[in-house]
């Protein structure tokens, strides 16, 4: 199982990925986003994936949506720091250098780096978390779109089933 450092200096907001960066991280990673939402004294973002062994779609899509939100919102660039050319080719599969800055350079770290807890959230949760992180890395570029549009597909196809079903049940 992988795990979530976090560390902030001056504005400067470093995420270190290490291990396996799955699924079951993505709320830990959700729960982030919306602390970075709402920071007021953010400068930068650094995601740093040199110990990183593997990364998955959802995992990757949160990444976007974090690169997404810094530039939207605060007018920056996220780095990625992928010193590892497996890490590194899954990255520009995925278009993510649509959205960040990657670079094999490692930077100096001068902050302590602490987990993030992990969070835990319910399975419908999760579902939205998958299905909003895939809707993201569909929008990157058309390959995509093409790798993803059934799985999401079948997410909203589930989800509304699940809503069908909690309506009948409150009825």
């Amino acid at each position: 199982m992988g795990s979530v450092l976090f560390a902030e200096r001056d504005g400067v907001h470093v995420l270190k990925f290490v291990g396996d960066v799955r699924l079951s991280l993505g709320p830990t990673i959700s729960s982030y986003l919306s602390t970075l939402e709402a920071c007021p004294t953010f400068s930068g973002m650094i995601i740093d994936l040199s110990e990183t062994d593997t990364v998955d779609s959802t995992a990757l899509g949160l990444i976007a949506k974090i690169a997404i939100c810094t530039r939207e919102k605060f007018n920056s660039a996220t780095s990625i720091v992928s010193p590892r050319e497996n890490i590194t080719r899954v990255l520009k599969s995925m278009a993510m250098e649509q959205v960040c800055v990657i670079s094999s350079e490692l930077f100096d770290e001068k902050s302590d780096l602490n987990e993030l807890p992990v969070e835990i959230c319910s399975e419908e949760a999760m579902r939205d978390q998958v299905l909003d992180a895939h809707k993201t890395l569909m929008g990157l570029n058309d390959e995509n779109f093409d790798k993803f549009h059934e799985l999401v597909e079948a997410l909203e196809s589930e989800e509304g089933s699940t809503s069908k079903t909690t309506k009948r049940a409150i009825s």
